[in-house]
């Protein structure tokens, strides 16, 4: 999870760079990289945790996991 928050950190950073140099082409690649990681990492959590986002950002098992514990934060 500290890894995630990291990363997600990283990828505001570079989002909010990217918004007053879009054409830096190595801090593009940098947030592509980050973004796929993040991704990875995401899908790895939750295969083991379950869900860490709502409304369609993330997939549930059946039955419904969104309310079953841990929550995100708790781990």
């Amino acid at each position: 999870m500290e890894e995630i928050q990291a990363i997600d950190f990283v990828l505001v950073e570079l989002n909010l760079y990217l918004d007053t140099h879009p054409d830096d082409l190595d801090a593009l690649k940098q947030f592509n990289t980050y973004s796929k990681k993040s991704r990875e990492l995401k899908q790895v959590f939750e295969s083991q945790f379950g869900p860490l986002q709502g409304f369609g950002m993330s997939y549930s098992k059946f039955p419904w996991a969104w309310v079953e514990a841990p929550w995100p934060w708790q781990i």
